[in-house]
């Protein structure tokens, strides 16, 4: 019996071929933008599915979010039904890793203000105290040890630095080949004192909404840097703000936010949050652009690709959603 599969998503011709060269023989694969006629698909890949899509078909029982998390519509949609299992796809996770990296880098090196004035043939910071701080040495807490977190990890530990990591299941298995300290989030502030680095990695939920305020800010050690790839409202921004503005904080790279484009026109223009950030100088913004690279389209098609054949061999997937969790 083959293994039905819905994918409503607009995609080019070759990396649909792509995506069929990759799957198995009873793995059967719709990409179209209506809803197939008979509708007897058993998976739906969809990231805020629709609820035309998820009562079309009896048969359905799983909904693939193509990407890593869970939207908030999708979320809570998925709620009336309980039948239907989630899964995620965790392709990016060394793209965002890399990312987190290129923001602690930059922000512990102040590079950007640097680079802006050399631009303009301004040699005068060389000759002037220089604001970089050396990674070797300093301890650097990751909240959430998830994918991405452990490839951060991964990289941090030959550089000579030592790795804390926070993450809702502390004793759950870990890659052999990555040496960290793990703790619970409850342990988090007992935490802070000794984190040069604060690497927020974890996805956004009830439990991590708001987890960074000004008292966990002020718990940090002098010098103390802040990478945020995880979600925007995991750290208050006017406390973020503050803490940048009134060097509390070394510095911060940050590619998650606040305020986001609602169309296309908005691109143009939306400031990310309700504080200027952008006229300070100790941080490094990004626009929430950390899981891609000119690879990933592949990425994800071959994660998918194991997903599915993976369900038609009868396995649940290792990428399952704990909706009570949000993740």
């Amino acid at each position: 019996m083959s293994l039905q599969v819905f994918f409503p998503r607009e995609i080019n011709e070759a990396d649909i071929q792509y995506l069929l060269d990759q799957l198995d023989g009873a793995v059967s694969l719709s990409v179209e933008k209506e809803i197939p006629n008979p509708a007897n698909y058993q998976v739906l890949v969809a990231g805020r599915p629709t609820k035309q899509q998820l009562e079309a078909s009896p048969q359905l029982s799983k909904v693939v979010i193509p990407w890593a998390g869970v939207p908030e519509p999708t979320h809570e949609i998925m709620k009336e039904y309980p039948h239907i299992s989630v899964y995620n796809l965790h392709h990016n996770a060394e793209a965002t890793a890399e990312t987190a990296l290129m923001l602690l880098f930059a922000a512990a090196k102040r590079i950007i203000p640097i680079e802006r004035r050399f631009r303009q043939h301004d040699w005068r910071p060389r000759y002037q105290p220089n604001p970089a701080l050396l990674l070797r040495g300093k301890t650097i807490l990751i909240l959430g040890f998830g994918r991405i977190g452990q490839h951060v990890a991964r990289v941090c530990q030959p550089l000579g630095m030592q790795v804390l990591g926070v993450r809702r299941s502390p004793h759950s298995p870990v890659p052999k080949d990555i040496q960290a300290e793990l703790f619970p989030y409850q342990e988090l502030r007992s935490l802070l004192p000794r984190a040069n680095i604060l690497m927020i990695t974890a996805p956004l939920t009830e439990e991590t909404r708001g987890m960074i305020g000004t008292q966990e800010l002020s718990l940090l050690p002098p010098n103390a840097i802040l990478v945020n790839v995880g979600r925007g409202a995991i750290v208050d921004q006017q406390a973020l703000y503050q803490a940048l503005k009134q060097g509390s904080l070394h510095s911060a790279g940050i590619d998650v936010w606040y305020n986001y484009p609602e169309d296309e026109p908005q691109r143009a223009d939306t400031p990310p949050a309700d504080f200027p950030f952008l006229e300070l100088d100790n941080i490094v913004m990004s626009p929430h652009r950390g899981g891609g690279a000119q690879e990933i389209e592949r990425l994800r098609l071959d994660h998918l690709a194991n997903l599915l054949n993976g369900f038609a061999r009868g396995e649940d997937g290792a990428n399952r959603v704990d909706l009570v969790r949000g993740y």
